[in-house]
């Protein structure tokens, strides 16, 4: 049976003092404290060996392992296991080496100043990351919890709220929450002008006024996209979406991306959800980046290239959609790398690359769906009557890898 001996202890403003007597005894008797120095600065006057976060911080778990056998503390914020250290150890270590010691997070914290039921608010991060991560969030009513990169990240939400016309939103900063210098700074994202600590937590009521973009996760109307016209349409893209199936931390193969539809929504239809598009167009790829980071999946990462050969070597994918470069060589190479319950989906508007996708279905199972879409409009001008135009079809096989 394995003992721990790596001990992650969440620590608060209070220091010392917040700790429970266990935390605090096994803290007193470690032989090696590692942490940062806001860390190591709430628990003065140990005897241990004390070390500072590695450069880079992947070196961590590489550091960790050679301390295997020793008393060893690794010192976190709050709760280790919620947007902290103790996750990435737990995934790279043996959880039956690890004890954790939680405290109070920033979130609960947070959620206490202001009075919010946390299941009832969403708890994001942006330290460390793109703060448009934020952007699919923000709807009306929503209430958010945030935890910043530094002092200049509530006026770089304030201002992404403001664009989207949710400047009436009520912001409020919080730092040093639980210590002898906690403060509270509150105001509108349409009117922040606060100077904040640089260690915080927002809270943000979202409040619409008029003009204000309501838009869903999935499903996006076609103008929330630069495109140069060729890009999967929005009542097609909600039919693949529910195919794809987004999931929390899932990849999505993107294969013949275009702008970028089809893989922003995927990233923005589950939280943690990753997405690769492959487009040997570099106009295209500059679309979907620009795409990417005003819709909310700043993390959606672009490869030149021509496929099947562009999907050698790639992380192994939970989906794949196939809306360019359809080839038989392309499928083949897309289910052979799908995990286990995978989903594929293509889409085809030509006679050729339909043909292709009845072949498929024959020879690998899956479903095949035509979808025809029409929009109402006016006919022979602004002063004619209305009627039907429709949408080049679109035949769509789907599957799930057994």
């Amino acid at each position: 049976m394995t003992t721990p001996w790596l001990h992650i202890i969440g620590i608060g403003e209070e220091g010392m003092a917040g700790l429970t007597p266990a935390s605090r005894a096994v803290l007193e008797a470690a032989e090696v404290v590692i942490g940062g120095d806001r860390h190591h600065s709430l628990a003065p006057d140990l005897t241990a060996e004390r070390i500072a976060w590695p450069s880079p911080f992947d070196a961590l778990i590489d550091q960790l392992r050679a301390l295997r056998g020793r008393r060893v503390v690794v010192l976190a914020t709050g709760d280790p296991l919620w947007y902290s250290v103790g996750a990435r150890i737990a995934r790279a270590m043996d959880p039956a080496e690890i004890t954790f010691h939680p405290q109070v997070s920033a979130f609960q914290h947070a959620a206490a100043r202001m009075g919010w039921s946390m299941a009832d608010s969403a708890q994001l991060t942006v330290h460390g990351r793109a703060v448009e991560q934020v952007i699919p969030f923000i709807a009306p009513d929503a209430r958010l919890l945030i935890l910043t990169t530094g002092s200049e990240t509530p006026a770089q939400v304030a201002d992404i709220l403001v664009d989207r016309g949710y400047g009436a939103s009520k912001v409020t900063v919080l730092a040093a929450m639980g210590g002898a210098h906690e403060a509270r700074f509150d105001g509108t994202a349409e009117a922040w002008a606060h100077e904040v600590p640089a260690f915080n937590t927002m809270a943000v009521a979202c409040i619409p006024t008029a003009g204000a973009a309501i838009l869903p996760l999935t499903g996006l109307p076609d103008d929330c996209f630069v495109s140069d016209g060729t890009m999967t349409k929005q009542e097609v893209r909600a039919a693949t979406m529910a195919k794809l199936m987004p999931m929390r931390g899932a990849l999505l193969w993107d294969v013949g991306c275009g702008c970028g539809s089809v893989a922003v929504e995927w990233m923005r239809g589950a939280r943690d959800a990753l997405a690769i598009g492959i487009e040997p167009r570099a106009d295209r790829r500059d679309l979907a980046a620009r795409n990417a980071i005003v819709l909310g999946a700043p993390k959606l990462e672009l490869r030149a290239g021509k496929v099947p050969e562009a999907l050698a070597d790639l992380p192994v994918p939970d989906a794949v959609f196939i809306g360019g470069g359809l080839s038989r060589e392309t499928v083949e190479a897309s289910l052979g790398a799908l995990k286990p319950f995978g989903r594929l989906v293509a889409n085809a508007v030509t006679i050729e690359s339909e043909s292709l996708l009845v072949q498929m279905q024959k020879t690998y199972g899956g479903e095949l769906v035509k979808i025809a879409v029409s929009r109402a409009g006016q006919l022979g001008g602004a002063s004619g009557p209305s009627g039907w135009r429709p949408s080049m079809a679109v035949t769509q096989w789907s599957l799930i890898k057994r």
